[in-house]
């Protein structure tokens, strides 16, 4: 059990240090309180988004690693 709470650790500090967005644009003026469209020149997505299908990935093994893990002590 420690192993996988050092692995959880790992993976969820490299998931928060992957995912940080980074400072806001300095040149973009502030949002204001109306609905439109972009500004131009900002930012259309986050840094995470092209994160995603790794991050489905690696769910997907967590899962499949702990329901066998479960299914060998036949709890």
């Amino acid at each position: 059990m420690k192993k996988i709470n050092k692995i959880l650790l790992l993976l969820f500090l490299n998931c928060y240090l992957l995912s940080y967005a980074g400072p806001p644009c300095p040149t973009c003026p502030p949002p204001s309180g109306g609905a439109g469209g972009t500004t131009p020149g900002a930012k259309a997505a986050s840094p995470i988004d092209m994160y995603v299908y790794f991050l489905g990935i690696v769910a997907f093994l967590i899962i499949a690693f702990v329901a066998k893990k479960y299914k060998t002590q036949k709890i």
